[in-house]
């Protein structure tokens, strides 16, 4: 594909079709210019089978406002919607929709609210929240979920490996499996959420990160195949990376050819002054090998040496891995605790193709709709509760009890305040009978989530840089309950509505 029509792919009409048919009857009916609101948010936590997320961690938030500020319909792509045809042979898109496309078509109308990147969400809370020109926020809808999904989903992940990992340092190295271009999206979500590099050297310079990495079997079996041995591989690399000479050891045989080749190196290395960096292993008992490589390590003067390990690697696997560690590292007189501090992780496909829930069920939702100057708040009605919205403009707020931690999120109309020195009312979405009630003393704080971002257009929001992000990640995460943090069977974190809300919630659905 030719940079020109990668360009068109990736511009305005990087969207579904049916935006842009609802858009032409919006128009056809004299309501495109309406003024709609809709909220996106995602309807359950990764899944990912054997264990599930008890949180999320948002993303996406910059590139798609990147995304936003250049796309707009041009004479390129009006040509192109004009030419379009029905089965009939008739034309789908009418002369004066595409004159107003093109005068129009454009997301400088619109308003937009967001929950921060890098702050920990739950599901049905609003993420983001678009006002604007009923056609144009249609039109945005499928940009915005592809944008804020994959980077949510993806930086969920990495935070969940993160803490598998037990805050070791972690590298990304997933672009070979990525969804294409996609993975370049995931990279970003990876060190937004915990990955502390990439292998990524494109996403890398973008981020202002160094790009990490080692080498590959293909380097000593190149040496191989050449009549040479795995420690000429292993010498010609620390040659010409003395103060970065990480070796992977697992292409002949870790204990007996890998280990003492990477030793015998390693002290050629210290005699010239440089400090060896790590060994990597990317196959066998992980674990089993990790005590046995330090082991040597440790009895050839290397204590501080680092061990990464690679090879499908995500937060159950390094759960287990570490348990196992805990267990059995005293048996072969090696320190658990100090095997444990020199580990680095090196995540790829796991991570970036989120394996077992490999997308994020966001969804974006018209909850209101201006009639006359006023705001006329919409429904979506289901069959399954879980599945019939929260209606009108909201405003999202999240509770603190009484030892600063999390404990609800709550949705209320935007004219509500809540009082920290009154008690709070909470009802469940969907349930009736279960509701609760927070009186005061068991409040510590109450804190806006949805900060402005648009304005009619117009940035009024300083994206902040990954480092920014990061710290956020780690408060919020510092004022998460560990029991909705742990990795398997997590405890489930309460969102909660305003009786108000409730109220009208339950109005909407007996008028339909």
């Amino acid at each position: 594909m030719k940079r020109e029509q990668q360009a068109a792919a990736e511009g305005i009409l990087y969207t579904d079709m049916y935006q842009l048919t609802m858009a032409q009857l919006y128009f056809r009916m004299g309501l495109h210019e309406r003024p709609a609101q809709f909220d996106h948010f995602f309807r359950s936590y990764p899944d990912y089978g054997n264990h599930r997320a008890g949180y999320c961690i948002n993303a996406g938030l910059e590139w798609l406002l990147d995304w936003m500020g250049e796309a707009r319909f041009r004479q390129g792509e009006i040509d192109y919607l004009r030419g379009l045809r029905s089965t009939g042979g008739a034309r789908i898109f009418a002369d004066d929709f595409l004159a107003w496309l093109g005068e129009n078509g454009h997301f400088e109308g619109l308003t937009l609210r967001a929950v921060p990147e890098g702050r920990v969400v739950h599901p049905n809370v609003p993420l983001t929240v678009v006002q604007g020109p009923l056609a144009m926020a249609q039109i945005l809808e499928t940009s915005l979920l592809n944008h804020l999904n994959y980077q949510t989903l993806i930086a969920t992940k990495a935070c969940r490996i993160r803490q598998g990992g037990r805050g070791r340092p972690m590298l990304e190295f997933g672009l070979r499996r990525g969804p294409e271009l996609g993975a370049n999206a995931g990279a970003r979500a990876a060190l937004i959420g915990g990955a502390d590099f990439t292998s990524n050297v494109g996403v890398s310079r973008v981020m202002g990160f160094p790009p990490k990495g080692t080498h590959a079997h293909s380097m000593v079996q190149a040496f191989m195949a050449l009549g040479q041995s795995e420690l000429d591989a292993f010498r010609a690399y620390a040659e010409l990376y003395p103060d970065d000479c990480l070796l992977l050891v697992d292409t002949i045989d870790t204990l007996e050819s890998g280990i003492p080749n990477a030793i015998r190196v390693f002290e050629e290395l210290k005699r010239k002054g440089h400090r060896p960096n790590g060994v990597r292993l990317d196959s066998g008992d992980l674990a089993y090998l990790s005590i046995q490589v330090a082991r040597r390590l440790n009895d050839a003067g290397f204590p501080d040496v680092n061990i990464v390990l690679s090879n499908q690697l995500d937060e159950l696997v390094l759960w287990q891995i570490l348990t196992q560690i805990e267990q059995d590292a005293a048996d072969y007189g090696v320190d658990p605790e100090a095997l444990i501090n020199r580990l680095v992780y090196g995540v790829g496909t796991s991570l970036i193709a989120s394996n077992g829930h490999s997308a994020l069920d966001g969804v974006y939702k018209m909850v209101a709709l201006q009639d006359g100057g006023e705001w006329k708040p919409a429904i979506k009605i289901s069959e399954n509760p879980d599945k019939v919205s929260n209606p009108g403009e909201k405003a999202v707020w999240r509770v603190y009890d009484q030892r600063g931690k999390a404990t609800a999120d709550v949705l209320g109309l935007a004219s509500e305040q809540p009082d920290p020195q009154d008690s709070l009312l909470l009802r469940h979405p969907t349930d009736h009978s279960a509701y609760r009630r927070l009186p005061p003393s068991n409040i510590s704080g109450i804190e806006p989530l949805l900060i402005d971002v648009l304005r009619e257009g117009r940035l009024v929001y300083d994206c902040p840089a990954i480092a920014e992000i990061r710290q956020q990640r780690e408060a919020d995460l510092e004022r998460l309950d560990s029991g909705v943090q742990r990795i398997v069977n997590p405890h489930i974190y309460h969102v909660s509505l305003t009786q108000k809300l409730w109220d009208l919630k339950q109005d909407l659905i007996r008028s339909v």
